[in-house]
């Protein structure tokens, strides 16, 4: 396998879990025991992080919400695999968070993280 272009795309923690649930269910078997391994220790800790509950519409929904804060990709890469809780959650991922937003601004985010959040925790309680 060849990586032509290291910066093509920058893939979220729901889309690398899905692809490789894809990998994982197809039939062609390669024979190449290093890669299931890694796959399936891959797939277990994406288990554990918040993106095995997304779905392709709420990360699509935080995004267009985050527009309006002319925020970096990797910004918001970040907010999407560990959607931020507190302030000081948002001044890490963000660089100079406390010159570029307002603290409505920062509420805002934060808002916008926990409906994220929610929706996860409403389906984990349905399948309960």
């Amino acid at each position: 396998m060849e990586i032509v272009n290291p910066n093509a795309a920058i893939l979220t923690n729901f889309e690398v879990m899905a692809t490789l649930k894809n990998t994982k269910s197809s039939k062609k078997k390669h024979g190449l025991r290093n890669l299931a391994t890694i796959t399936y220790e891959t797939l277990q800790y994406l288990e554990d992080t918040p993106c095995k509950e997304q779905t392709s519409e709420s990360v699509v929904e935080f995004l267009q919400s985050m527009k309006q804060f002319n925020l970096t990709k990797n910004e918001c890469l970040m907010m999407i695999n560990d959607p931020p809780a507190s302030a000081l959650h948002i001044q890490i991922m963000i660089e100079d968070s406390d010159e570029r937003l307002t603290d409505e601004q920062v509420n805002h985010i934060l808002e916008c993280a926990a409906k994220l959040r929610v929706e996860t925790g409403q389906q984990t309680e349905g399948q309960e």
